[in-house]
């Protein structure tokens, strides 16, 4: 087989694609005739169930950073990966539903850069909007280029005709049918997905013996290379995770995690990331919003037995990725130069998958960026038509106007993108790349907002100033960490570079709150808690469901259950 086709599929696999790529352009023509004006277009006219939009929620997520990019680390450091999820992402997202959304959803705005409008005024909302907006660019940049080298490993086509070809079906069913059809094709993705990742990891567990076979040949594998691959008892077992912080003192290692990724990349990323929050607004009610993220929490919590289970397999299963691991450069790989970290869910495919089933994980894997790449642009031309546009730029038009600007951001967007995919393309492990962007722009942003929602003398002045800072910190602590000041390895640099920004912007935002007014307590109403009524911040008719349909029962429910595993694990 020549190198640059990596994975040969038959003609049953290429059917199967066929009929998904049928499918997902079916959805978004009949999405189009649901689009009237632009609430239907950038939030589905707010009317969709709380389960489409939760399996929405994390179908969204479940993109190039899931499944590329959990399983490179898998691969590479093994167990303590599973904090994204149990430390990080579950606790945000229960935060998100029970405490946030209520603000967001009961404001009316059509994205956060808005809420930022309305709390802090044009200047914050300017500078959070063009910072989300870059920060969707480049992380769209990364799942098209994942995207791109699975055309690439799958047809042996050049990597850049792959992306273009990527990039176009993208587009096509998002400017159709806006972010209904997004989301529908998301919970379409969702199922796609799990059914092509699942028997990978059956299949592999049954090659190595099932799991005690998984851990004898980790140990075995970083025993015969001990200056190279992590040592295994750091690689099977999530705390205290040094192999993830990049921290050698194991106390240190658990505050880098717990506070560096736990509190301030997760709950910046989950409570504050409109791609992720645009899914909940889009719901049919306060109750449904809020119980959105609460909901794709359940399915969320299994997900690295789908994701970070599969790298690890192939760490010991695929020879390439073995040998990778063990420091040499091996030729080859998805991008056709050197194989990463990046291409171990390729490989096992390659490896363990018959004629069929081949067919079903390479369309799961299409859907999974697909899902990612779409819930970026859809975000990005919201922000982009609402936040900066129609506030900054021309003003007072007719709704259809724009919708139209809308579709237009949509295809410079995807077009951008393809740009910024070769940026990605420089990284072995995507994650670090993607932790560097969410440390540069959620965790400032999550600052402000944590201070600007709980502190009614946070001003206007204070919103813009600590988020220029807080970024602006957050990039300095990178550059000081490539030029070699203070290098760390693994994600380390990302935590560390994340908690100083937010640090940051706390306290240039306290400062300069001291010194400004702060605006009237009766333009707070509805973005403030304390000068919010409580009785607004509950859907009145929640409480005649029964407790498995409340939001906070079952936030508590799904907390309950992530200890659970964090002791077991």
């Amino acid at each position: 087989m020549p190198l640059e086709t990596l994975i040969n599929a038959g003609f049953v696999d290429y059917l199967i694609l066929l009929i998904y790529f049928v499918f997902v352009l079916g959805i978004g023509l009949a999405a189009r005739h649901q689009v009237s004006d632009s609430l239907d277009f950038f939030l589905s006219g707010r009317s969709l169930p709380g389960w489409v939009t939760g399996l929405a929620f994390v179908s969204a997520n479940l993109g190039a950073v899931e499944i590329m990019g959990m399983s490179a680390n898998g691969a590479q450091i093994g167990i303590p990966t599973v904090h994204y999820f149990w430390i990080g992402a579950i606790p945000a997202m229960v935060f998100l539903g029970i405490v946030m959304l209520p603000f967001y959803y009961g404001s009316g705005v059509r994205s956060v850069p808005e809420f930022m409008l309305k709390r802090f005024g044009p200047a914050a909302h300017l500078v959070n909007a063009i910072s989300f907006a870059l920060a969707q660019l480049l992380i769209a940049g990364i799942n098209l280029y994942l995207l791109g080298t699975i055309v690439h490993a799958l047809l042996g086509w050049p990597l850049w005709v792959a992306l273009i070809v990527a990039a176009v079906i993208v587009l096509a069913y998002i400017s159709l049918g806006g972010l209904s059809a997004a989301i529908y094709n998301e919970v379409l993705q969702f199922f796609v997905i799990v059914a092509s990742l699942l028997p990978l990891v059956i299949i592999g567990l049954h090659r190595v013996g099932g799991w005690n076979g998984l851990k004898a040949k980790i140990t075995a594998a970083a025993e015969a290379h001990p200056d190279a691959v992590t040592p295994a008892a750091q690689q099977l077992h999530s705390w205290p995770g040094q192999a993830l912080s990049g921290f050698t003192d194991p106390v240190m290692s658990v505050i880098g995690i717990t506070l560096g990724l736990g509190f301030v990349l997760s709950f910046g990323y989950w409570t504050t990331n409109f791609v992720e929050v645009q899914r909940a607004m889009a719901s049919d009610s306060l109750s449904s919003a809020r119980k959105t993220p609460i909901i794709g929490a359940f399915p969320k919590m299994l997900v690295p037995f789908l994701t970070v289970l599969p790298g690890m397999l192939a760490a010991v299963l695929v020879p390439e990725i073995a040998r990778m691991k063990a420091g040499e450069k091996i030729a080859g790989g998805a991008s056709g130069n050197v194989v990463q970290y990046n291409d171990s869910v390729l490989f096992l495919i390659r490896n363990l998958l018959p004629t069929g089933l081949t067919g079903v994980a390479i369309t799961g894997l299409l859907a999974a960026f697909m899902a990612g790449m779409a819930a970026n642009i859809s975000a990005f031309n919201t922000v982009f038509s609402v936040d900066i546009w129609q506030h900054y730029v021309i003003k007072d038009k007719a709704d259809v106007y724009y919708v139209k600007v809308g579709r237009i951001a949509t295809v410079v967007a995807t077009v951008v993108a393809i740009g910024t995919a070769f940026l990605a393309s420089g990284f072995s492990n995507i994650m670090d790349y993607l932790q560097t962007l969410f440390g540069f722009f959620n965790a400032p942003l999550f600052a402000t907002f944590v201070l600007g929602l709980f502190w009614k003398k946070s001003t206007p002045p204070a919103g813009w100033s600590g988020l220029v800072v807080g970024t602006l910190s957050a990039v300095t602590v990178w550059v000081m960490s490539l030029t070699g000041v203070f290098p760390l390895p693994g994600q380390g640099t990302a935590f560390l570079a994340a908690t100083v920004g937010f640090l940051a912007d706390i306290i240039v935002s306290v400062v300069v709150s001291l010194f400004t007014t702060p605006k009237p307590a009766a333009e707070l109403v509805g973005l403030v808690y304390s000068e919010t009524p409580k009785e607004s911040l509950v859907d009145p008719h929640e409480k005649s469901l029964p407790w498995y349909r409340r939001t906070v029962p079952l936030g508590m429910t799904v907390l309950a259950i992530t200890v659970v595993l964090n002791i077991i694990f």
